[in-house]
């Protein structure tokens, strides 16, 4: 009876700690680009099996060879911190200057870029799978900017589905996600109070579902077979610009002017959400950096001015207009918010960004904090969706929340 009320004690404790939950640093407006993935390159928020390479790139755009450390840290379930000392989840040591940076070249932007790839000389590996932040610093030990990863265990299989909304409400605008959790070698104990299920959607963790039950469990099996509970706007296709070629125009880009920079001035969009949906090939809002006439992208793309314009005739009331995308790792922030130009009837703005590819897509935050994304772009139950669903885990007795599995659907193969 005591060990009994002492776990219950501690998950209660566990589940009560998600207001000190670890929130994301943005990086300052002179760090660009960032990519953080694992193998599988520009994955969105890196999602990587234990063992597997984790690779960070970035760009300093005031090019003068700043020095550069990073960090590692360990959480639960919840991102609250994890009790386990630094030698019991990493392999060798961090706080290490990042010594991998090239200039640019041949670029009328300046920058220095970045490389970081673990496992290295100094972080030989990481021990356990879970939840790991890692944080970048100056040589002045001012934190910089951090990104989020989640490191899985294969002890598991999950099985993912996509649906229909069993609502009629919600059939033609919401995904629902059910799954199934199979461990016939792993003995997962108690699961009602010891699992939980998180689902990504396009490997956002900003919009992902967290702190899900399974409804029910048959021998070694955990089946989720909810509806509301498990389910997202569908939301619409991105839209996107291509600036591989700097001095020419394309499908997107209307004109080129040159300034201090090139300025790329984009066709102006329109409100979707009230149009026939139509099927327009995304990478389900990331980015590609290229210059097709570089050898090394990393060094040799330069920084073109992406001027945006959406058009709504009068201004939006009770809210605020932004870009969104994997860009910026889906922030909103003073570069992103577009304003509007009652000579043009438009929403407008500008933003930097590194040659290449990049999906798009305009969001209204509302003013009470809500984010409505298909607001502007729509809810289609037919838009294609990468779907993510991590299982986590909590022994009886353990320290800390394992990733015991891993499963992905996409919604190209929805079903009733």
């Amino acid at each position: 009876m005591k060990l009994f009320f002492s776990l219950s004690f501690f998950l209660t404790c566990f589940l009560t700690t998600s207001a000190q939950a670890v929130v994301e640093t943005a990086p300052p407006n002179y760090i660009r680009s960032v990519i953080f993935s694992g193998p599988d390159s520009h994955s969105g928020v890196p999602v990587i099996r234990l063992g597997e390479p984790l690779i960070l790139k970035f760009d300093d755009i005031i090019g003068d060879e700043a020095n550069y450390y990073y960090t590692l840290e360990h959480f639960n379930y919840d991102w609250s911190p994890s009790e386990l000392l630094k030698n019991e989840f990493l392999e060798g040591f961090d706080n290490v200057r990042i010594t991998d940076y090239r200039n640019s070249f041949n670029t009328l932007q300046l920058y220095s870029h970045y490389e970081l790839n673990i496992p290295n000389e100094d972080t030989r590996g990481l021990k356990v799978s879970g939840n790991y932040l890692l944080k970048v610093f100056n040589e002045e030990k001012e934190l910089v900017f951090s990104r989020k990863f989640m490191v899985y265990e294969p002890l598991s299989q999950v099985a993912v589905t996509v649906r229909k909304s069993r609502d009629v409400k919600f059939i033609q605008t919401r995904q629902v996600i059910n799954f199934e959790v199979h461990s016939p070698d792993f003995i997962i104990r108690t699961p009602e109070e010891s699992v939980w299920a998180v689902i990504l959607q396009n490997n956002n963790l900003k919009t992902a579902i967290f702190n899900i039950r399974p409804q029910y469990h048959i021998g070694t099996t955990l089946v989720y077979k909810f509806d509301q509970l498990t389910s997202f706007w569908a939301g619409n296709e991105y839209l996107n610009f291509d600036s591989k070629d700097l001095r020419a125009a394309t499908v997107k880009i209307r004109y080129i002017d040159v300034q201090e920079l090139y300025h790329h001035y984009l066709f102006k969009d329109r409100i979707r959400a009230f149009q026939p949906y139509t099927y327009n090939p995304d990478i389900n809002g990331k980015f590609v950096v290229r210059n097709f006439q570089a050898q090394d992208d990393d060094i040799e793309a330069g920084y073109v001015w992406t001027h945006f314009s959406l058009e709504t005739l009068e201004p939006l009331e009770d809210g605020e207009l932004h870009l969104y995308g994997e860009f910026n790792n889906f922030q909103l922030d003073e570069s992103t918010r577009l304003s509007f130009n009652y000579q043009t009837g438009s929403y407008e703005t500008a933003r930097l960004f590194k040659q290449g590819y990049y999906d798009y897509k305009y969001v209204f935050l509302r003013n009470d904090g809500v984010l409505d994304e298909g607001f502007i772009s729509g809810n289609f139950v037919s838009t294609e969706n990468d779907y993510s669903v991590l299982i986590y885990y909590l022994p009886p007795g353990g320290r800390y929340t394992r990733i015991i599995g891993v499963g992905h659907a996409n919604s190209l193969n929805i079903t009733n």
